[in-house]
């Protein structure tokens, strides 16, 4: 169920997102889903990928900081107001979200949410209280 991201840390600069994609490139590591977040001196490239534990293995080895966080990816409608539904039960039950992206696939007319929260367990049981479906993690690395 909690799917696996990888969390590499890049110097903000000219070119270093590059590296890091080649090297998974060139393991047949495949993304499947990425955000980027800066701030001026720094960079955090996240990354879900068909093989994490590959993929940090490789990174680490060319000398990538890289760590394995867990977040959970939840499906949504893809239409208007899907998103705000998905948080609005979240925000109702006090969970603190730290970070979240999305992306759509190939099912028509759903999207895929990715969340971290500190407390991950607790945010897939109210989730799952509120008949929110989980995406498998599976699934995540599959798409």
């Amino acid at each position: 169920m909690k799917i696996k991201q990888l969390s590499i840390f890049l110097q903000n600069r000219m070119g270093s997102l590059s590296k890091p994609l080649e090297v998974l490139t060139e393991n047949e590591i495949n993304i499947k889903a990425m955000c980027m977040a800066d701030t001026s001196e720094f960079g955090i490239l996240r990354l879900v990928v068909d093989n994490p534990e590959k993929g940090q293995e490789v990174l680490s080895e060319n000398n990538f900081l890289v760590k394995i966080t867990e977040i959970i990816g939840v499906e949504m409608n893809d239409t208007p107001g899907g998103l705000t539904t998905v948080l609005k039960v979240i925000k109702d039950n006090g969970i603190d979200l730290e970070y979240l992206y999305a992306f759509t696939h190939d099912k028509v007319g759903k999207a895929i949410l990715l969340l971290h929260a500190d407390n991950i367990d607790e945010l897939i049981s109210v989730l799952q209280d509120n008949n929110i479906v989980i995406v498998p993690s599976e699934e995540a690395y599959n798409l």
